[in-house]
């Protein structure tokens, strides 16, 4: 490892001109003290967080290799940090952030990961600098329109809580401005409550404005922060609609692991011409680099606020997202859709269809059922003429969107064919 690490270091300085001797064994330190701690709580059965674990994996890995490699699995690893939804994923992404910050002082995907991770953790001034940053290395305006209006938002909740503060006697105003912003909310709430029984009720002109002002919080936090609330045309599409489009058709779901994300954009791929012959591609969570098609996106939320994870931008067909409660659900695609990003956006009625007794309504699945699974189980449910996967049967490994133990049982027992070399599974 020291020959690795020393490797590293000297590929840095001479390409940055920076001496990251501190950097790569700070980041591995990070991910140490993290996976030690994630040990500690037993088994992991999320996916998001098997996909976190099998990114440091991969950043280790690419401590061997060139720079570039190395920082684009730091950014990576960073990303997935955020979207496996927790604190303590939140603050392993700051980590990451600020060690990638100081590496590359240039890199506008090292400075919207900073802000992203300030963000989640309700640190919002430090976000809105973090982001404007990344907007002052940003090339492609049309690219940065979700962190403009993200920095509106931060900013316009910043100035109603200003102006509330200013309404409040004594300490309190000065309390509520010093309330860091995850916790503004609940704080906000109890001041309004108490300045209403304290000052006459709606009778008093201030104590009427401070209402107002605190509606106007609460609308801002769920409200959509998209440029086009109708999501540039996109068309809603429940469980009858999705059944026209999946039934009879060959549909192929395929993994998430950057191999095959790699051997699929190989030129002349057996690989990518056997997904490109399906109907229809599936794929789940975080989509890979340079995907040539997918045609269905899944996603889960996970963690107490889904909706604070990267926008889902990347192009697809249709976009089924699952998660509960419904308000976490709503308030999600306010805040995450992309305008222009889907043609189709699953409703409400496909939002979880293992326990749906309108849908599937089966008993027996973990809340933390992968993704993959979700979907499959549901196009399964909605007759697709040919169901395969791919990627999925690769022996001994950990990789990102592999079915859970219990999961994958299910797709045993259903198996009509698999390949010799555990590529392609035939469920039909």
């Amino acid at each position: 490892m020291g020959q690795t690490v020393t490797g590293l270091l000297k590929a840095v300085r001479a390409r940055t001109g920076q001496d990251a001797t501190a950097t790569v064994p700070a980041v591995l330190r990070l991910c140490g003290v993290y996976l030690t701690g994630l040990a500690a709580g037993g088994p992991v059965d999320d996916a998001r967080q098997t996909r976190l674990v099998a990114a440091i994996g991969g950043l280790t890995a690419a401590c061997g290799s060139d720079t570039g490699g190395m920082f684009d699995a730091l950014l990576r690893t960073g990303r997935l940090a955020l979207e496996a939804g927790g604190d303590t994923e939140a603050r392993l992404a700051l980590d990451i952030a600020v060690e990638a910050t100081a590496l590359r002082p240039r890199s506008k995907g090292a400075w919207r990961l900073r802000g992203s991770a300030l963000d989640a953790l309700g640190r919002s001034d430090e976000a809105v600098v973090a982001y404007e940053r990344h907007l002052t290395l940003q090339q492609n305006p049309s690219a940065a329109q979700d962190i403009v209006r993200r920095i509106a938002t931060l900013n316009e909740l910043r100035a109603l809580l200003d102006e509330a503060a200013a309404l409040l006697p004594g300490e309190s105003g000065g309390r509520l401005r010093e309330t860091p912003a995850g916790e503004a909310r609940t704080a906000f709430a109890g001041l309004v409550r108490q300045r209403t029984a304290e000052g006459g009720g709606m009778a008093d002109p201030g104590v009427r404005r401070l209402a107002a002002l605190y509606a106007a919080y609460r609308r801002l936090l769920d409200r959509d922060r998209m440029a086009d609330p109708l999501l540039g045309g996109a068309e809603p599409v429940g469980v009858p609609a999705l059944r026209r489009l999946v039934a009879g058709r060959s549909v192929c779901l395929v993994a998430g692991a950057p191999r095959i994300a790699e051997e699929e954009r190989a030129p002349a791929s057996a690989l990518g011409g056997l997904i490109e012959g399906y109907d229809l591609v599936v794929r789940c969570d975080t989509l890979p680099e340079g995907a040539p098609r997918t045609d269905l996106h899944a996603v889960t939320l996970r963690g107490d606020s889904p909706w604070t994870g990267p926008a889902w931008d990347r192009r697809t067909g249709t976009r089924l997202v699952f998660g509960d409660p419904l308000a976490h659900w709503r308030r999600a695609l306010r805040a995450r859709l992309a305008a222009g990003a889907q043609d189709r956006v699953g409703d409400a009625s496909l939002r979880h269809p293992l326990d749906d007794p309108a849908l599937l309504g089966e008993d027996g699945w973990s809340t933390r059922t992968s993704t993959a699974f979700t979907v499959l189980r549901l196009l399964d449910f909605l007759d697709a003429g040919r169901l395969d996967l791919i990627g999925f049967g690769l022996p001994g490994q950990l990789l990102p969107g592999q079915l859970l133990p219990g999961e994958r049982e299910w797709v045993t027992a259903r198996t009509a064919h698999e390949d010799e070399t555990g590529m392609r599974i035939a469920l039909r």
